[in-house]
């Protein structure tokens, strides 16, 4: 099957096939898959209604269930996810490999790996390592950046550590591992970028051009001690470009605006490297942002406000208070928009207000980019398994 040409219109019967092992020996492709709170994933299971609500994301619903109506679950795909309380959780891919919490979560790695499974024919095996709140100038900082006034980020040594623990350990996770065969790492995918772009301190000048340089420059040498750290000097990089609010209105710029622009720009500003062409990818998250949530989150702020405001007016019992704040809701927002905002949101902006919808177009996104570059033959190191 080409794979210029895949789809994911695929039956419920198709979609079991391509989750099953194929029971063809070939290398185990792993994807490693890093980053921060949004590679941890904050969109919430009962999000995945709102996937079917709009008809250009409704085909990704069909493979995010079964035919059962449940989270589809891929036995075909295997995950080890190094969690943010440096937990390791693992097992096949289904819902719940995103942020801890009390509800089951997905990040981009759900429709990754479903992504991927739908268009390789091939075991894949996905390496997640996530922690909220990291910055690459500090957390995450790649040795060949570091020095005694500036160490090699913590993170990027659990990140490094955790990989190759469980490459040396690939049988104990991945029942059908073919040690003949061994595995190739195929992919190594980047998805951070808020703590860096709110750090005034490191970058002074972030909303100018040119202001986020370092993260560039930062990124860039991550790139190569990443490659550098696991042997693999041509494995395809992802950066997944910070998307949150959408594609920007450079007319009529807001606030941070410049600062939301420019740190996009440096974020993909590697991937144009003459050394990284062709096995480098900067997908923009921008594109897949929710308009209508976005909007409705934004309208949802008057409320807030109003609330504060009334419970702050003594001479209101909490009745009249709770009337009036009922009221004003009703003169904002239509039922129809009250139980869209429901379905579809589980979580802040910069989390990408914690919408299925959205976490599953940048998952597909990053899978897609690993497909276009291997479809130009990237030479990926393959390793045997001893």
């Amino acid at each position: 099957m080409s794979v210029k040409k895949f789809t994911v219109q695929l039956t419920g019967v198709m979609l079991f096939l391509i989750c099953s092992s194929a029971g063809i020996a070939k290398p185990l492709k792993v994807y490693i898959l890093a980053g921060q709170s949004n590679m941890e994933g904050h969109a919430a299971l009962r999000t995945f209604d709102h996937v079917g609500m709009d008809p250009q994301t409704a085909p990704l619903l069909k493979q995010m269930r079964g035919a059962d109506g449940e989270a589809r679950v891929c036995d075909k795909v295997w995950i080890s996810y190094l969690t943010g309380n440096d937990t390791v959780k693992q097992g096949q891919l289904t819902v719940g490999y995103g942020a801890l919490g009390s509800d089951p979560k997905i990040g981009p790695e759900f429709l990754f790996g479903l992504t991927l499974a739908s268009t390789f024919d091939e075991p894949i095996l996905l390496i997640k390592t996530a922690w909220g709140g990291k910055s690459l100038h500090t957390d995450f900082r790649p040795p060949g950046k570091a020095g005694s006034e500036q160490p090699v980020g913590p993170y990027y040594q659990k990140m490094i550590t955790h990989v190759k623990g469980v490459l040396n350990n690939i049988g104990e996770l991945y029942p059908d591992y073919d040690r003949e065969q061994g595995y190739e790492l195929a992919g190594f995918v980047w998805f951070q970028g808020w703590n860096d772009m709110v750090a005034r301190d490191v970058y002074p000048d972030r909303g100018k051009p040119g202001g986020y340089q370092l993260y560039s420059d930062l990124l860039a040498q991550f790139i190569r001690d990443v490659r550098k750290d696991l042997t693999a000097p041509g494995m395809p990089f992802v950066i997944g470009v910070m998307g949150v609010d959408g594609v920007l209105d450079l007319k009529n710029p807001g606030r941070y605006t410049a600062v939301h622009h420019e740190f996009r720009m440096a974020m993909a500003a590697p991937a144009n490297l003459p050394e990284f062409k062709g096995n480098v990818s900067a997908v923009f998250t921008e594109k897949y942002w929710d308009a209508q949530l976005g909007e409705l989150v934004q309208r949802w702020e008057k409320v807030k406000n109003k609330s504060r405001a009334l419970q702050k007016d003594q001479t209101l019992s909490k009745e009249q208070q709770t009337a009036a704040l009922e009221a004003y809701k009703a003169e904002l927002f239509t039922p129809e928009e009250l139980a869209l905002k429901e379905a579809g949101i589980s979580n802040a902006a910069y989390h990408y207000l914690g919408s299925a919808k959205i976490m599953a177009g940048i998952g597909k996104a990053f899978a897609e980019a690993i497909v276009h570059m291997k479809e130009e033959s990237i030479s990926v190191k393959f390793i045997n398994q001893e």
